[in-house]
């Protein structure tokens, strides 16, 4: 069932040529954090381009419910009025975070040093997924947590009265738990310290450093050192969200692997931190190009132009680019189905706790298309087919994963017969408007009755 109604069976019919522009959404990790900030500082934030899928929206519902006002001005733009740092509310009903690991692990943090209590929940795939993560380091801080077997929602946070400042060693590489553990440092008191092994996505220095705060990284023997001074007074900003690098896949990947296609995907953001992918497609033997390069509110954007590209190869792709890349591995492994040979992808084990086991999901599906997968539990590889010799015509589970399902829709396109998921309804926490920007472009989506 879709995290937000009955299911959405869909098919993905083989299709001629993809062709146009598509103008992908917002980017996701940037709208949260966007309006998070925006409740954390003094003044008005006003943010053009958010991301109006459900998981963002559930964040700005739980900022209103924290005590900002929160305002929709159409458009993807839309303005928070912070309450500052410690200012948050006590929330009056549960915090609903919907399908969202960054959410609500972001949120945690955010509310982890004020003393105030409130109480996480989610949907079926979100009250599955490991939070201890991020509640062991805020714990450090003073916070107290109260959850189900497991450190799973639905949970209850008592933020820390008096909180401590910490140095934390981040065990794996993980931007959510990276980013719960700054926002909390914001109102402790002296310097909080994290410490990462592996450069992971780097938003949420970025965003920290334009909002006011005194926040530093150093590369040392240990990693990288980010050290940030709390209690400061956040200032607002006028932020313009890039276009989303993990949605700018899907119509590259697509793009590639369908006979004759040529799409430009204009203004998506590039953060080193971000495009594994791109770098990875491009190693295959993609005909991927960057064109017009610039810088957009302190990030990197180009335009992608992808066209077919009957010849990739499969490739070791490095296990250190995996945090890089890793909302991307699912759609990876569709085009690698594509190319000729195997593609091996380690360093990957935070693909079995993402919104669903990631690896054994599109290991299950794309064998019932035809494709060989072996896996093991860091690992995976996808002995590729090369153009025109994946079978198709299976039905996949998307196990209430946006990134599956859409993975799957586009393997029907280019795959010799259609290919269904059993529920697209959880895209919409993403990319709800995935269905019209591919069919613009020439591909051939139906939903069927459920």
């Amino acid at each position: 069932m879709s995290s937000h109604g009955d299911p959405i069976p869909m098919t993905s019919r083989p299709c001629g040529p993809l062709t146009g522009h598509a103008e992908v959404p917002g980017d996701k990790s940037i709208s949260h954090r966007s309006l998070i900030l925006g409740a954390m500082a003094v003044g008005e934030t006003r943010i053009t381009g958010l991301l109006e899928g459900q998981d963002v929206l559930d964040t700005a519902r739980a900022m209103r419910a924290f005590g900002a006002e929160v305002t929709d001005h159409g458009g993807g733009s839309w303005s928070v009025h912070g309450v500052g740092v410690g200012g948050f509310a006590e929330p009056e009903t549960v915090i609903d975070c919907g399908n969202s690991g960054t959410g609500v692990r972001l949120i945690m943090g955010a509310m982890a040093t004020s003393p105030i209590t409130a109480t996480f929940t989610g949907d079926a795939s979100l009250n599955g997924r490991p939070m201890a993560r991020v509640t062991d380091p805020l714990a450090l801080f003073g916070c107290q947590t109260v959850g189900r077997e497991g450190g799973r929602l639905p949970m209850t946070l008592v933020g820390a009265a008096d909180p401590l400042p910490v140095r934390y060693v981040v065990p794996v590489p993980s931007a959510q738990v990276k980013s719960a553990v700054l926002l909390a440092g914001l109102n402790a008191p002296g310097e909080t310290v994290v410490i990462e092994q592996e450069a992971t996505r780097d938003h949420t220095e970025r965003m920290l450093a334009g909002f006011g705060a005194q926040i530093s990284t150093e590369l040392t023997d240990e990693g990288r050192v980010i050290t940030l001074k709390g209690q400061p007074e956040l200032s607002p900003q006028v932020i313009d969200v890039p276009r989303d690098p993990s949605s700018a896949a899907f119509p590259v990947c697509a793009a590639l692997i369908v006979p004759g296609s040529d799409v430009l995907v204009p203004g998506i953001g590039l953060n080193p931190t971000r495009a594994g992918l791109f770098t990875t497609l491009r190693e295959m033997g993609a005909d991927l190009t960057y064109e017009n390069p610039r810088e957009e509110g302190g990030e990197p954007v180009a335009d992608l132009r992808a066209r077919f590209s009957p010849d990739m190869k499969g490739i070791e792709v490095p296990p250190a680019r995996a945090a890089s890349m890793i909302d991307e591995y699912p759609v990876l492994s569709v085009v690698a189905s594509f190319a000729a040979g195997v593609t091996h992808m380690g360093g990957v084990k935070e693909l079995r706790v993402k919104e669903s086991d990631r690896i054994d999901a599109m290991a299950v599906g794309l064998r019932a298309n035809g494709i060989t997968v072996d896996e093991g539990p860091d690992w995976w590889a996808v002995t590729g087919l090369g153009h025109g010799n994946v079978a198709g015509g299976a039905t996949c589970a998307s196990h209430l994963d946006h990134r599956i399902a859409m993975s799957f829709l586009i393997l029907g396109m280019a795959a010799n017969a259609p290919v269904s998921v059993d529920d697209g309804g959880p895209i919409a926490t993403s990319f709800p408007i995935f269905e019209g920007l591919m069919g613009a472009l020439g591909a051939d989506l139906v939903r069927a009755s459920a």
